[in-house]
């Protein structure tokens, strides 16, 4: 496994659209290794492939639970996710706003309104079909690196004001490093 270069705003491949994959064989599972070890590292809750480069329709999750009782830096449980092709096939009306910040947007959080409940379909690490009800927490996250797949990122959300102000302020922090 390798960590991966997560790209920033305003870089262009973040805006291209994913191609869906044939199929999930070993090179696929190495490189969802890879972006879950990014992921980690980063620290962040969801990875999409276009964030590290390859504009491909795949997605890894962690949403960890912190052990009952444990210190507020200590380590959740992981428990990495994969998805391969998904797609939502069903979003409640019911809207709730949540207040999401991004890898690919360093240090920029802002609320975004998103259907609260979601369906969907997708490949896991094996190939294997699954569909899946969506709420909370989860229902925020598959949304949002969803949106990476269709060149999408949450500042797409906000005001033109507010997206021009994060872009420049990534810019600095970047330049900065």
């Amino acid at each position: 496994m390798a960590i991966r270069e997560i790209l920033t705003v305003p870089h262009p491949v973040l805006k291209q659209v994913s191609k869906p994959v044939d199929k999930v064989d070993d090179d696929l599972r190495r490189l969802m290794d890879d972006m879950l070890e990014t992921m980690y590292d980063a620290p962040g809750i969801g990875l999409a492939a276009v964030q590290i480069g390859e504009p491909i329709r795949v997605i890894v999750m962690d949403l960890q639970e912190k052990p009952e009782g444990a210190e507020p830096d200590a380590e959740g449980v992981k428990k990495p996710r994969y998805f391969v092709n998904p797609e939502i096939i069903w979003r409640s009306e019911e809207v709730a706003p949540y207040e999401e910040g991004c890898l690919s947007v360093p240090e920029i959080y802002d609320e975004v309104l998103r259907p609260s409940k979601v369906k969907l379909k997708y490949l896991d690490y094996n190939g294997n079909a699954v569909e899946e009800d969506a709420d909370g927490l989860f229902a925020v996250c598959i949304q949002h690196e969803m949106d990476h797949l269709e060149g999408t990122l949450f500042i797409d959300h906000l005001s033109k004001l507010k997206r021009d102000r994060a872009i420049t302020k990534v810019k600095k922090l970047t330049r900065a490093a």
